[in-house]
């Protein structure tokens, strides 16, 4: 799956990517456009990239932003404006530079294809070919004002002879028109067109003139031609560019962490947020507890209480798992992560009555399609609360099975059920719950959120936890219900 696909399936990612502040189309078409990356290399090339540009952005940011309070205010931020020349702040500067180059970008990709194929290109087209020339240029001058680790990692093309060539009377500006020294006849064609009021002259001098400017920018595609696959790298490594910048500062904002990779080996969190959820609390006035958790090679089976954050933890890990294969920062304190070839959900209700499918027959379905992948792949497996939608007795059945093979994969699985009994050997986790002595006033289904603790246990008991009456009973339920209920369980 493309990242773009993700982020319809995931409204946590599409909160982490609507986050970075992207300055060009082309960025955001690129990012989009990624894979899942797998191979550790990659992925560590991407961390030191992103660690880099980390620096250069809080570098930028500091001389930005040491400033007299006096002073005027600053045109891309609300501190004062910069004193540059007068204190020398060449990274500020050009920091300032490279996001100016940044904004100005167009997403040319189309039109250098077209150059790619020799289609000739229209006027408007040079004009943007020699405008990208331009950033190019005045990017490459700002990447190397902030350091050679930058200034190595865009590796930006010299589209010097480019620009040169859109440029005949050596203007030095991005403006762009059929000028008349690429033919000596045009001057004399624009001469009579502007002496003249005869309209059938003009109408004869203007077809000359068009076929002259057509000749012209059939030449000029034709001698563009060679520099195509070098203006498209300039095109797609400013939009890394701009993907990195956004990356960094994103880590930045958040306190994201670098994770640290470890092949075939458990993923491990320490104080793991999702940051969708933990910034709607902050918003609200609400709590949010990150959490530790482990997830060993083979099966992470979890237990706990309703309400009680599994499948939130669950949506958690397989969001820090797509942003590490990424190439961002976790948000987490400590972050250990094996990377797998893909990761797999099985979580809500897939229940589509339009197709006729029921929460049953879908969940079945991504069962067996994600069982048929573990069985060739290293999948990171996330599996919500599986077989609740059928009779108790039959939904163990399928739980005790699906564990059971899961348990035996070279994988990470974590599997949450509110079932007991379940048999195999895994790693097993439960959710501490809540905790009474928490409560300091009466519960709401608003207010339990407060009195729940969700921190991960280590477990090795194959019973769950039973407190859905005793929480009922805080909630404020009818009492013969709870009456009836309880009576069932044998309890007085």
């Amino acid at each position: 799956m493309l990242l773009k696909d993700w982020t319809k399936e995931m409204a946590s990612l599409a909160y982490v990517v609507d986050a970075l502040e992207l300055l060009t189309s082309a960025g955001r078409r690129v990012l989009l456009a990624q894979q899942l990356t797998t191979n550790v290399s990659d992925l560590e090339r991407e961390y030191d990239n992103v660690a880099v540009a980390v620096s250069v952005c809080k570098a930028a940011d500091k001389r930005r932003h040491n400033e007299p309070d006096n002073a005027a205010q600053c045109e891309c931020c609300d501190t004062p404006q910069h004193e540059r020349k007068e204190r020398g702040d060449g990274i500020g500067e050009a920091f300032v530079d490279l996001r100016h180059c940044l904004m100005e970008l167009h997403d040319l990709h189309g039109t250098l294809q077209l150059l790619k194929s020799h289609t000739v290109l229209s006027e408007v087209d040079l004009f943007e070919v020699k405008r990208l020339a331009h950033i190019n240029a005045r990017a490459r001058v700002a990447a190397a004002a902030l350091g050679e680790s930058l200034s190595s990692i865009m590796a930006l093309p010299d589209l010097g002879e480019v620009f040169a060539l859109l440029d005949p009377d050596g203007t030095g500006v991005a403006h762009f028109y059929i000028y008349d020294s690429y033919d000596s006849r045009l001057a004399d064609l624009r001469k009579q067109l502007r002496a003249t009021d005869d309209a059938a002259v003009k109408t004869d001098l203007m077809a000359q003139h068009d076929a002259l400017q057509q000749q012209v920018m059939e030449s000029l595609s034709a001698q563009l031609h060679p520099y195509s696959n070098s203006l498209m790298q300039s095109l797609e490594r400013l939009a890394y560019t701009d993907i990195l910048l956004a990356k960094a500062k994103l880590a930045i904002d958040w306190e994201l962490v670098r994770p640290v990779l470890a092949c075939d080996a458990a993923t491990c969190y320490e104080q793991l947020w999702e940051p969708r959820l933990r910034h709607h609390n902050e918003q609200q006035g609400l709590r949010y507890q990150p959490i530790d958790v482990e997830l060993r090679s083979g099966l992470t089976l979890v237990s706990g209480a309703n309400m009680s954050g599994k499948t939130v933890m669950l949506k958690t890990v397989a969001l820090a798992q797509l942003m590490a294969q990424h190439g961002f920062y976790v948000p987490a304190a400590k972050a250990t992560v094996s990377p797998v070839a893909a990761v797999e959900l099985c979580i809500g209700d897939g229940q589509d009555e339009m197709s006729g499918l029921s929460s049953f027959a879908w969940e079945i379905g991504r069962i067996s399609h994600i069982l048929s992948r573990s069985r060739s792949e290293r999948l990171l497996i996330l599996v919500d609360e599986p077989a609740r939608t059928t009779n108790p007795v039959e939904g163990r059945a399928i739980v005790q099975a699906l564990c059971t093979l899961l348990s035996q994969g070279h994988g990470l699985a974590v599997v949450t059920t509110h079932y007991s009994g379940i048999v195999v050997q895994c790693h097993r986790l439960r959710v501490r719950g809540f905790v009474e002595d928490m409560a300091t006033v009466p519960l709401t289904p608003q207010s339990i959120n407060r009195f729940i603790d969700y921190s991960l246990l280590e477990d090795s008991d194959t019973s769950v936890p039973q407190e859905a009456l005793r929480i009922a009973a805080l909630l404020g339920a009818d009492s013969d219900l709870l009456a009836i209920a309880n009576s069932q369980l044998g309890v007085g």
